[in-house]
């Protein structure tokens, strides 16, 4: 396996330009802030942007946690893959990588000033410094179940060129160690949220009672409900559990697990 490295401060740009890297010197693997990633999934790993500070972070991001490196490790074992690229602040961090994931002596050192305009890193610099902006390398449909809370927008972005173009997609992201942090929401805010939502439904007489279950990976809900009768309950449910996760999910940017629908009572619809 051929290992090249992506080189420059924090906050030039790396993470943002890695898909062009990688695309152009035809890598199919990168290795960012603790994720292994190719293409648009994330195969293994865990972000460093979900740390709460930048020294475990840092720790992360080199794989100092031998569970973690370990399970990088197992995972590019088995692909057949010839090309990573490896991002980092400096080349130590990047050979400290190199070493805990057991890979060979680095091929080729890419400077993030070999590839971007003073402009463009002072920018980019700009962004992570003022405004707490952070970039993972996939779509926020990846990203969304492992930073359920987080403030992210997504980002599209082409690669090639006219008549050979690919479209790929970024997200943007606010750790919780960064000036936006992770997004506190209270629990009555959520349950007013799922009600609100229940309460569009024309077959729906009332909620009785729900229950929210928060986790860092998201939210698990229960709600009791009273319908009328008339209709198919399990389609019925099917479209209150939809209700209620494309409220949440557009309202507060969590990740919703599961809604559990149960019926407790069903009445007849009043003449």
């Amino acid at each position: 396996m051929e290992v090249f490295a992506l080189i420059g401060p924090s906050g030039t740009g790396k993470s943002h330009r890695a898909l062009v890297v990688a695309h152009d010197l035809n890598i199919s693997l990168v290795i960012d802030d603790g994720l292994l990633i190719k293409g648009n999934k994330i195969l293994a790993g865990k972000s460093a942007k979900r740390e709460s500070s930048k020294i475990a972070a840092v720790r992360r991001a080199i794989f100092i946690d031998s569970e973690h490196s370990r399970e990088v490790r197992e995972v590019l074992e088995k692909l057949p893959d010839q090309r990573i690229l490896i991002l980092g602040t400096s080349l130590n961090m990047v050979e400290r990588i190199v070493k805990e994931l057991h890979l060979p002596r680095i091929y080729r050192i890419i400077k993030i000033e070999d590839i971007a305009t003073t402009e463009e890193m002072d920018l980019a610099f700009e962004y992570r410094s003022k405004q707490g902006k952070h970039v993972i390398p996939v779509p926020v449909i990846e990203v969304k179940p492992k930073f359920s809370g987080y403030l992210m927008e997504s980002l599209e972005l082409v690669l090639g060129i006219k008549d050979h173009q690919t479209k790929t997609e970024k997200t943007i992201i606010r750790p919780r160690f960064s000036y936006y942090g992770k997004l506190l929401i209270h629990d009555n805010v959520l349950s007013q949220l799922a009600i609100y939502a229940l309460k569009q439904h024309p077959e729906l007489v009332r909620s009785s009672y729900l229950d929210i279950n928060k986790s860092e990976d998201g939210l698990k809900i229960t709600a009791y409900v009273e319908s009328y009768y008339g209709r198919h309950l399990p389609t019925v449910g099917e479209e209150l559990q939809e209700l209620v996760k494309t409220t949440l999910e557009t309202s507060t940017g969590l990740n919703v697990l599961q809604v559990n629908i149960h019926f407790i009572l069903i009445r007849l619809k009043p003449v």
